[in-house]
C-alpha cells in the first residue's frame, strides 16, 4: 500500500530551530538504528515509517553503520523513498553520519577526508538521494588533524552533498575547536548529537551542553529513554522479547535498586498525566538547547506514544525536578 499523506499530520508536532539557524526540526525524530536492518520485515519498516509520518515526524536519522548489517538501514529507507516517500522529499529532513568502522583498512573508519567523502558517496547511493539534509561526523578522531576533518565537511557542503553539518559525540573541548573552525570557513554547522537522558547527564557535568548553548547550536538527544530503561517496559521485570532479554550487559544494569527507581519515576509521571516514556522525553525537551529527541521504536504504538509528547507540556516544577533528582540520588538541578 502506497503512503498517502494525512493533511492533519503536522497539527500535533511542534518544531524548533537549531540554535540561530533557519533549520527547523520536529521535537521528536525517528532514529533508524537497530530496528531497520536486514533482521526486520520490510512491511514492519514501512508501517513504522508511515506511522511516524502520520504523527508529524519528518526527521529521519541514520548512519552508514546502522543495521544490522551496516548500510542496511540506509538501503531500507532508500527503498521507501523510491516507492512511497519520494513525493514528500522536500518535507523530510534526512541525516546520516560517518566515522565508525565500515570497511577494512585505514580509510574505512574515523574522520579522514578520504573516509568522509567515500562514506557519504556510498550513503547517497544506498539512499538514492543527491544530498542529505544533515551530514554528521559521527565521533571524534584521535589521529586525524581536526582541520582535515573540518575542511572535508566544508567541501561536502560546497559540493551540494549535504545542506548542513552536524557533530556527534564531541566533547566540549573538541566541539569548541571544531565550531570555531567551521564558523571561520562559513560552513553551516548547526546541530550536535549527544547522549542525554535522566539517567545519563554526562553532557551536563563535562561542559558539553554549556558549549552547545554558548555556540548557539541545536542539540539532538539520542538515547533519551536510556536504551529503553525509561520506556516503562521494565516496570514489572524483564519481558522475554525485550532488548534486555537479548543483551546481557544491559540486563545487568537493571538492578533491583534501578527497577525501584523506575517505579518511583513512573509514579511522578502518572501525577503529571504522562507515561514514564513521555515524562522522560519531556524532561529532555524542557531545556531550550534541545531541538529534538531521537526515538527508536519496534511498534507503531510506541511511535504514537512518544510522538504525543510534542503536544504535551515540557514544564517541570521545582518540586518535580527535585523529586526526580532525589529518586535517582543525584544533586538537585534546575
Amino acid at each position: 500500500m502506497a503512503y498517502t499523506a494525512n493533511p492533519d499530520r503536522y497539527n500535533n508536532m511542534n518544531y524548533a530551530p537549531c540554535g540561530h539557524s533557519g533549520l527547523q526540526l520536529p521535537r521528536v525524530a525517528l532514529g533508524f538504528w537497530q530496528n531497520f536492518g536486514t533482521n526486520t520485515d520490510p512491511a514492519t519498516i514501512k508501517d513504522l515509517c508511515f506511522t511516524a509520518m502520520d504523527c508529524g515526524i519528518t526527521y529521519f536519522d541514520l548512519a552508514n553503520n546502522y543495521g544490522p548489517e551496516p548500510g542496511s538501514a540506509e538501503r531500507n529507507l532508500g527503498k521507501l523513498l523510491r516507492t512511497d516517500l519520494k513525493p514528500y522529499r522536500d518535507e523530510l529532513i534526512i541525516s546520516t553520519k560517518a566515522g565508525h568502522p565500515m570497511w577494512p583498512g585505514p580509510y574505512g573508519n574515523w574522520g579522514s577526508r578520504k573516509h568522509l567523502f567515500a562514506s557519504l558517496d556510498q550513503s547517497l547511493e544506498r539512499l538514492g538521494l543527491d544530498y542529505v539534509d544533515i551530514f554528521y561526523h559521527h565521533r571524534m578522531d584521535p589521529n586525524t588533524p581536526l582541520e582535515e576533518t573540518v575542511d572535508a565537511l566544508c567541501d561536502i557542503v560546497k559540493q551540494g552533498k549535504a545542506l548542513y553539518i552536524g557533530l556527534s559525540k564531541y566533547d566540549a573541548a573538541h566541539l569548541e575547536q571544531a565550531s570555531r573552525m567551521l564558523e571561520e570557513r562559513h560552513c553551516p554547522f548547526v546541530v550536535c548529537q549527544n547522549r542525554y537522558n535522566m539517567l545519563d547527564r554526562t553532557i551536563e557535568t563535562n561542559g558539553t551542553k554549556d558549549t552547545i548553548y554558548k555556540k548557539e547550536k541545536g542539540l539532538v538527544a539520542f538515547s533519551p529513554l536510556a536504551r529503553g530503561a525509561l520506556s516503562g517496559r521494565y516496570l514489572n521485570g524483564i519481558p522475554n522479547a525485550s532488548y534486555a532479554a537479548r543483551n546481557h550487559d544491559f540486563a545487568k544494569s537493571l538492578t533491583d535498586d534501578r527497577l525501584a527507581q523506575l517505579s518511583c519515576l513512573n509514579a511522578v509521571a502518572a501525577e503529571r498525566g504522562q507515561t514514564l516514556a513521555q515524562m522522560a522525553l519531556s524532561w529532555v525537551l524542557r531545556d531550550n538547547v534541545v531541538t529534538s529527541v531521537l526515538i527508536g521504536a519496534s511498534t507503531p504504538e510506541q511511535i504514537r506514544e512518544n510522538a504525543a509528547v510534542a503536544s504535551q507540556s515540557h514544564h517541570f516544577s521545582d518540586v518535580e525536578v527535585f523529586s526526580i533528582d532525589d529518586i535517582l540520588d543525584l544533586p538537585h538541578t534546575l
